[in-house]
């Protein structure tokens, strides 16, 4: 059965709730200070079915007073009701509805004259030409206009039949992905517990579902369904729906949270959007307070007007909101703005970036994006953005949802598109700006070769040092991806140093000449090496030049540094064959540092690094005051 959510809108007393009684059967006056006053304060709920469509009402409050509460009705609705008493016609609270309906971009809708019993045709002609009149250039122009009275029952048989017409031709929600059900009642049941309502704009919740609710974070699972007073195994998109929650206490929880998965949505202080004024409010200046309606909630904030210093009536402009408290939001979302007083709608808007970067809008880059956001015509155009100004540090899959707005079963065919534009690349988990990546790519050949003209005698630049000054904020992919592909491609060699496939050591005849000195040195000293002062007069030439020299051998492998020794690396191998073969011929399995200091003709400063270098290589193992011969 499909399933439709109406929203009732109106002015007080023009008969919202008495005609949902009517039509269902069901008061959705449900306090006692509502029966009382004989005016709706909170939202109501009821429901019917009518020619196989399941019908949902959210009756909300007309007062002036109670139109938070009726923001916190109106986000989820797939079609309004609104309500024109025939005796009074339109009334101001009319209008607000109207634009608040118009603003969060309601689909369709009907407009219903309610009590037509105490009028004449006549006058529900002048009422109707007044409905026109409003509904002109907005989604109700054209709308069935449907005169009713809910004492006699005229025109509730057509008012039904409507309904379900509306209802079945309204746009499916979607029901793959996430689930988001902003909750708009929370309260404790006997026997069952912590039990929230919502309408499900988005996914499908099944008993057994491990969900949080933003922005407080709190992790609860999904003990029971029900739609319409049925205990159900799942909800869809476009259902009422009352959740049966464990895991947390109905004090813990507040109308305008948002139960979900993480990934679905941003939670954010700041957000940047286009706002729509209304052509009744006045100029939005800058730095302006306003309050905020998303869903079920109202927040606090403030106004950064992007390029000018206020948005005037009737008109677009973009801006920056910084709130007072978190809010739950993806792009997209539809948001209604509020004076902070006197309490009036001034306007409303499009969620384009619920986590942009921090720097400044106002400036000509701020606003050159903010053109760049705004003007995006598909989430593949608003993600490149994102991706873009995102630079290396990339864009997380898992954010495409929560921040750009796209739906899940549309990821990978976006990533493609993506790709085959040219416009990203995706390393595991991100995705990185092409530009990004072309230009980091130069830059590493470029960094190469100013650092193979600072230090002609090294291999080349330290793997780390380059993955430092250049991948800081990449994920560790971009980096390994990016040298393996200019590896392949014949520009570099990688391995602990990264060098330009054209770098060659270049000595001067006194650096070759001072280099074979000291491998001659060194080899023929074979255990007993000179120290760094003393190889720097044997070789004739400065300390430094010897410092350089010593530390290209030491890269290249040709000389093996132990502490502040430096050994030939011909002259160990051969103490490892000599000590593994004192084993083999049975001479001795074990060593110690006398026996070795015998052996050898050395003193302790060089029997100590060479035993433990054994001990490194494999050839020993200490136990106690002597080694084993492995």
């Amino acid at each position: 059965m499909r399933h439709i959510i109406i929203g009732t809108a109106g002015h007080i007393d023009h008969g919202k709730s008495t005609l949902v009684l009517a039509l269902t059967g069901t008061d959705p006056d449900r306090l006692q200070e509502e029966k009382v006053r004989g005016i709706t304060i909170d939202l109501g709920f009821a429901h019917t079915v009518e020619n196989g469509i399941a019908l949902s009402f959210v009756d909300v409050p007309g007062h002036e007073r109670f139109i938070r509460n009726m923001m916190a009705g109106v986000g989820g609705m797939d079609l309004v009701m609104l309500h024109v008493a025939a005796d009074e016609s339109v009334m101001p609270q009319t209008r607000e509805h109207f634009e608040i309906c118009r603003l969060l971009r309601v689909p369709t809708g009907l407009v219903v004259l309610t009590k037509a019993d105490l009028v004449d045709e006549a006058t529900l002609d002048v009422v109707r030409l007044e409905v026109q009149e409003l509904a002109a250039g907005s989604f109700l122009e054209g709308a069935p206009v449907i005169a009713v009275s809910a004492r006699t029952g005229a025109g509730l048989t057509e008012l039904r039949r409507t309904l379900a017409d509306l209802g079945a031709a309204a746009p499916m929600r979607p029901s793959f992905g996430p689930p988001r059900l902003p909750i708009d009642r929370v309260f404790s049941m006997r026997g069952f517990g912590t039990v929230a309502t919502g309408s499900l704009v988005a996914g499908r919740l099944q008993v057994d579902d491990e969900l949080v609710l933003l922005p407080a974070n709190r992790h609860v699972k999904v003990r029971g369904l029900q739609v319409h007073g049925t205990k159900e195994t799942e909800a869809i998109a476009g259902q009422r729906v009352a959740v049966n929650l464990t895991g947390v206490d109905a004090g813990e929880i507040a109308r305008g949270e948002t139960l979900t998965v993480p990934e679905a949505v941003t939670i954010t202080r700041r957000v940047d959007v286009e706002i729509e004024m209304l052509a009744s409010a006045p100029a939005l200046r800058h730095g302006t307070r306003v309050r905020f309606h998303h869903g079920t909630r109202e927040l606090l904030g403030r106004v950064i007007v992007s390029g000018g210093s206020e948005i005037r009536p009737d008109k677009m402009g973009l801006a920056r909101l910084r709130l007072e408290s978190p809010a739950v939001l993806t792009r997209g979302d539809r948001f209604i703005l509020r004076a902070y007083s006197p309490l009036v709608t001034i306007g409303g808007g499009t969620v384009l970036d619920p986590l942009p970067p921090r720097k400044g809008v106002r400036t000509p880059a701020g606003q050159a994006r903010f053109a760049s956001i705004a003007s995006a015509t598909d989430a593949a155009d608003a993600v490149a953005v994102m991706i873009d100004e995102s630079k290396l540090a990339g864009l997380p899959v898992a954010r495409l949802a929560g921040r750009a707005g796209a739906r899940y079963e549309h990821h990978e065919e976006l990533i493609a598109r993506l790709e085959q534009s040219g416009r990203a690349s995706r390393f595991g988990d991100y995705l990185i700006s092409t530009s990004h990546l072309d230009a980091v790519r130069r830059a590493v050949l470029a960094n190469l070769g100013e650092y193979h003209a600072r230090h002609p005698l090294e291999a080349g630049m330290p793997r780390e040092q380059l993955r430092e000054s250049l991948f800081a904020e990449a994920p560790g992919a971009v980096f390994d991806s990016m040298l393996s592909e200019l590896q392949q491609k014949g520009a570099i060699t990688a391995r602990d140093r990264v060098a330009l496939k054209t770098h060659r050591l270049m000595l001067s005849d006194e650096d070759a000449r001072v280099r074979d000195a000291i491998l001659r040195i060194v080899h023929e000293s074979g255990l007993t090496p000179p120290d760094r002062a003393s190889l720097a007069t044997r070789a004739g030439a400065a300390p430094e030049l010897v410092e350089r020299m010593t530390a290209l051998l030491v890269r290249q492998k040709v000389l093996i540094r132990l502490g502040d020794l430096l050994f030939h690396e011909a002259t160990l191998n051969r103490l490892k064959s000599e000590i593994q073969s004192l084993k083999r011929e049975g001479a001795r399995t074990a060593i110690d540092v006398a026996a070795f200091k015998e052996r050898y003709g050395v003193s302790r400063k060089y029997a100590i690094p060479l035993l433990e270098f054994l001990d490194g290589e494999r050839v020993t193992r200490r136990v106690g005051d002597t080694r084993q011969i492995l």
